[in-house]
């Protein structure tokens, strides 16, 4: 990992960071039956400080303080689940059964508690793939599920090859990615999207990179996107029952039969235009923006600036030390407090009303 090189009074500062780390799964039996997971990261940093002016290629970047990391739409961790008393509850027991249900062995309610409905589920799953019945889901039987549910999923037949200009709208309300023929709808796919607090990217970009079976939790197509506060991208998945929910990172997911089918067809350059609220998925209000964030709904804010000539530069969904002196200048043009943050009065006169 290569940060950026930060300003610190008046010499520049260039941080060097290479770091790795890996994750362990550790199963620990505690006594009278009782089995409790912990996850373990390890993180390696080495960092050098050089106080002087140093120029590398395009692998660095300059900015002045920031507070904002690059956003990634990350890979997928599967964790072991073992049964436990009181039983476990928890997301992940509710993918599990999700799993379950779409594979045919599991008829209850999605509840995340792993109980003995679900045990016995998953006992009967491994019966039947011929794996050790223990009833543990361990990384072997994640793969397995994530298998056979691709298996039963309903398939359309396969289309052939758009024959005009292709182009992508993701609906990110209805959950659907659709494929444009010369701006004719031509096929569309079910899609995962981001989490409330890791949302998707609302906006117009382009695909700048593919790549097959980029990693396991991008399944088997990635599809990335210019999107420049983070890595973001259309791709497979690892997790099929999670098709049709806010789910992701941010990326947006499809089974992997779908992203195969529109991978030949999408070139360097499609556009995607991707249709929703830039200001969140939920209501309840705006959310007070600083120094520091970055999303969608900077990159909102700082195109309304720019329209109005206080934003010098293109927008790029980060809030640094331009939209700070943006904002400041606008605040100062309407009486206000210039504080440099975006709240509810600051909304209001950009025309912005939830």
């Amino acid at each position: 990992m290569l940060p950026c090189s930060v300003f610190k009074g008046d010499f520049p500062i260039i941080t060097f960071q290479w770091q790795y780390y890996w994750d362990i799964t550790r199963r620990k039996y505690i006594p009278g039956g009782e089995a409790k997971i912990i996850k373990l990261s390890k993180r390696v940093i080495v960092s050098v400080l050089i106080g002087l002016w140093v120029i590398f290629p395009c692998s660095l970047s300059y900015a002045v303080p920031d507070k904002h990391h690059q956003e990634t739409c990350c890979t997928e961790e599967f964790n072991d689940i073992l049964q436990a008393d009181p039983f476990n509850s928890s997301s992940v027991v509710e993918e599990v059964q999700k799993a379950l249900l779409m594979t045919g062995f599991y008829f209850g309610e999605i509840t995340g508690k792993y109980d003995e409905m679900t045990v016995n589920a998953v006992k009967a799953f491994q019966k039947e793939m011929g794996l050790a019945v223990d009833g543990i889901v361990r990384y072997h039987v994640w793969l397995k599920l994530a298998g056979e549910a691709e298996k039963v999923m309903a398939r359309k037949p396969l289309l052939p090859p758009p024959a005009g200009e292709v182009s992508i709208v993701i609906d990110t309300f209805k959950r659907r990615l659709v494929v444009l023929n010369n701006g004719i709808p031509y096929a569309q796919f079910p899609i995962a999207i981001g989490k409330a607090e890791t949302p998707s990217p609302i906006g117009n970009w382009k695909v700048t990179s593919k790549a097959v079976n980029w990693g396991t939790g991008f399944g088997t197509r990635w599809m990335g996107l210019n999107v420049p506060w983070g890595v973001y991208g259309i791709h497979g998945t690892n997790k099929p029952w999670s098709i049709g929910s806010m789910a992701s990172h941010g990326c947006f997911r499809m089974w992997n039969k779908d992203v195969e089918t529109i991978y030949p067809w999408i070139k360097y350059g499609t556009s995607v235009t991707v249709v929703g609220n830039p200001f969140g998925y939920m209501s309840g209000g705006l959310k007070r923006l600083n120094q520091g964030d970055s999303g969608s709904d900077v990159w909102f804010i700082q195109e309304k600036l720019w329209r109005r000539g206080f934003y010098q530069g293109k927008p790029d969904g980060r809030y640094g030390y331009g939209t700070v002196k943006a904002v400041m200048e606008f605040q100062k043009s309407h009486g206000l407090p210039a504080t440099g943050q975006v709240g509810y009065k600051e909304y209001e006169l950009l025309g912005i009303k939830y």
